[in-house]
């Protein structure tokens, strides 16, 4: 990735987000943030935690790019990203894993025209070795295994709630987690038989996980909505991070991840 990212010459044009119509962005900067005046100051970042990995990476590279850039993240369930927004919480970029929460933001006047970055969809991890003999969506109705959900109010337990509804299946979870990473912890430590996240989740665990396709995965696809917010502190760090994530690179890292193209 460092690799493409120092050669990268796509030049992607956002659309919203306080993005210029300039190739360069009005300001004489590449739209990948390769080159072009310095960023400096404090940029914060509030993502969903299913992004963790390949947003912190993507961050790296800015801050290598920009020795005097500080990139901070948030990562949390969006539901509660969202509400931290809208009360006031200061932030320059905020990417929700679904269009519901960002919603959230939008409505309230605090950002304009999201751009959706990339999609994923549900997939079972089950500790390495499938110790509770895990086969599909059913099992998440079996009273005898230890098992984890998201909790509604959080784009992969919303998701979660959609796919036990097409499959018919009458989920009977031990645990609802704050957000998929969350969930995923519990598979790793061995507490749970199975829990329910995302393809990208199960990619970064490696081989602490198995995981387990199903087609009903494919009745709740989200889509990953990004934004520079209206009132960012550092405008135009908030701008060149979006359009990294957008450019080719970006995508790049993020079908690495295990992300969906949107």
């Amino acid at each position: 990735m460092r690799a493409r990212l120092a050669a990268a010459a796509v030049l992607l044009i956002v659309s919203g987000c306080g993005a210029s119509d300039a190739p360069d962005g009005g300001d004489g900067r590449l739209s990948d943030g390769t080159s072009g005046p310095a960023l400096s100051g404090t940029l914060t970042v509030f993502a969903a935690a299913s992004l963790t990995d390949v947003f912190t990476d993507l961050g790296d590279q800015l801050m290598e790019l920009h020795p005097s850039l500080a990139v901070r993240f948030n990562f949390a369930g969006s539901s509660a990203l969202a509400t931290q927004i809208t009360q006031g919480a200061p932030a320059d970029v905020f990417a929700s894993a679904n269009a519901a929460q960002m919603a959230v933001v939008t409505d309230a006047g605090m950002a304009q025209n999201p751009t959706v970055f990339a999609g994923n969809v549900l997939e079972i991890a089950v500790p390495a070795g499938n110790p509770g003999g895990v086969d599909g969506l059913a099992d998440f109705a079996r009273d005898e295994l230890a098992l984890a959900i998201c909790a509604p109010d959080v784009p992969c337990g919303a998701a979660a709630e959609q796919v036990f509804d097409s499959a018919g299946v009458a989920a009977a979870p031990d645990t609802l987690e704050e957000d998929a990473r969350a969930a995923l912890t519990k598979v790793e430590l061995g507490e749970v038989d199975a829990a329910l996240v995302y393809a990208s989740d199960v990619v970064s665990a490696g081989d602490a996980v198995e995981g387990i396709p199903f087609p009903e995965a494919e009745n709740a696809v989200n889509a990953y909505p990004v934004c520079a917010l209206a009132d960012a502190p550092n405008p135009g760090a908030a701008r060149a991070f979006v359009d990294l994530v957008l450019s080719g690179v970006g995508q790049a890292a993020l079908g690495d991840a295990g992300f969906r193209a949107p």
